[in-house]
């Protein structure tokens, strides 16, 4: 698998990277603690996360208790094939909370950027060990409902293991992200599963999948062809007459694309889906724009979603 075999690649530059940089950053977030501490100001824990729809979650959970800095924030970055920096296992090592996705996402680099600075005290929260899902698994979780939720209280109980004493903080941060700041990301949810179930879709690559079983659409693309799209492999031939005959048949009413993954194969099928009056809708793998929220993000692409679904249903 290519973009694999440049994980393994760029994740062994990574560890070799870290472990050359790192003798003298084992003490950078005691000592800024300890400054914090002697002046009589409270200490904010140190949190990082791999990827911003992560990261923007955890800021916003952790509130004024936590300073949060994601490694993944620019839209024209593949996470697949990210090259860690010294600067990212400088900020890695200063860590009390480190998020990463896992399930063969980011692991070429994340773990080995931990292992290259081990420190006791860190809490390394791993999205695949949450939601119990392993390597070869559909890594693209933060599209998935149940999923966020899962990584949600996870967050919540890191945050109250490293700072026990304002654990009725982080319970109230919980309960108002949950139930106001996603209020409307849960609602669009509900609406477009409960009048479009079963519409018929087809997709670009693997990373839809989870967002179609949330909303309860009918997605007719192969998974074979999803995740060779997503992982850089090239799909079969048998895939790819199957996804044009379910195109020129309209038998797919929408089609969903990853714009930031975008091979000549998917580009041929957007412009055919389009020649044939399919609407056609984009997701995309990390936040867009970058200063967007994780709920501002998935709400755009919900309402961009369920728009084509109204064109193509005439519901």
């Amino acid at each position: 698998m290519r973009r694999l075999t440049r994980h393994a690649m760029a994740g062994g530059a990574a560890a070799m990277l870290a472990a050359g940089t790192l003798a003298g950053c084992a003490t950078t977030a005691p000592t800024a603690q300890a400054a914090l501490a002697g002046s009589g100001s409270v200490p904010k824990l140190q949190v990082v996360a791999a990827e911003n729809f992560w990261g923007s979650i955890a800021a916003q959970l952790g509130g004024s208790h936590v300073t949060e800095t994601s490694i993944i924030t620019n839209p024209d970055t593949d996470p697949h094939s990210y090259e860690a920096t010294a600067a990212d296992a400088r900020t890695i090592a200063a860590a009390q909370i480190f998020i990463e996705n896992g399930i063969g996402y980011d692991t070429s680099w994340a773990p080995k950027l931990v292992a290259a600075n081990p420190n006791s005290a860190r809490t390394v929260l791993t999205v695949g060990d949450v939601v119990g899902l392993k390597d070869g698994d559909n890594p693209h979780q933060w599209y998935s409902h149940a999923s966020v939720y899962k990584v949600i209280d996870a967050i919540t109980a890191a945050y109250k293991k490293a700072d026990p004493g304002d654990a009725a903080y982080f319970d109230t941060q919980r309960a108002a992200f949950e139930n106001q700041t996603l209020a409307q990301y849960n609602q669009l949810e509900s609406q477009i599963k409960a009048k479009y179930a079963g519409t018929p879709i087809g997709a670009s690559e693997s990373i839809v999948s989870p967002l179609a079983d949330t909303l309860g659409l009918d997605m007719l693309t192969p998974y074979s062809f999803l995740k060779d799209i997503s992982e850089g492999n090239d799909p079969t031939a048998a895939d790819k007459t199957l996804i044009d005959q379910q195109i020129t048949s309209k038998a797919i009413k929408v089609y969903v694309y990853n714009t930031q993954n975008s091979t000549p194969d998917i580009a041929a099928q957007v412009a055919e889906a389009k020649a044939e009056g399919i609407p056609v809708t984009t997701v995309t793998e990390t936040l867009a724009p970058a200063s967007d929220t994780f709920e501002q993000w998935q709400v755009a692409e919900l309402q961009s979603l369920r728009t084509a679904l109204a064109q193509a249903t005439g519901k």
